[in-house]
């Protein structure tokens, strides 16, 4: 949501004024909320391929991402591949960020990574 102040000649000079935003611009916002709830952050360049893919994440996948993470961080684990429902996310762990996202028929070799998460 964009908020503007109304013009100083008006009678609410103070009252902030809502201006509408488009529907992928609120969603965004609510899934980078969302990953701010769960200490989850997506690199613009997850964001990009989750949306050129239709790959949508919502509030309960953000929480079992971030369970998985922990789980990861917990074992040593820096650089990892996390596979979950129809998508396949490399995640660095110690920042908590998702760097990447693919499809299940994109993968195939995936390199520079020390470890693997099937989340259920």
């Amino acid at each position: 949501m964009i908020t503007q102040i109304a013009s100083a000649d008006s009678h609410m000079a103070s009252v902030p004024k809502k201006v509408e935003t488009d529907s992928s611009k609120q969603q965004l916002f609510s899934k980078t909320l969302t990953a701010k709830k769960n200490n989850i952050k997506l690199s613009n360049h997850a964001q990009k391929r989750l949306d050129d893919r239709h790959l949508n994440l919502q509030a309960g996948d953000f929480a079992q991402i971030s369970k998985a993470i922990t789980e990861l961080k917990q074992k040593g684990s820096r650089e990892s591949l996390l596979l979950y429902k129809d998508m396949g996310l490399i995640a660095n762990v110690h920042n908590r960020t998702i760097i990447t996202a693919m499809n299940m028929g994109e993968i195939s070799t995936i390199t520079n990574i020390d470890s693997t998460k099937f989340i259920k």
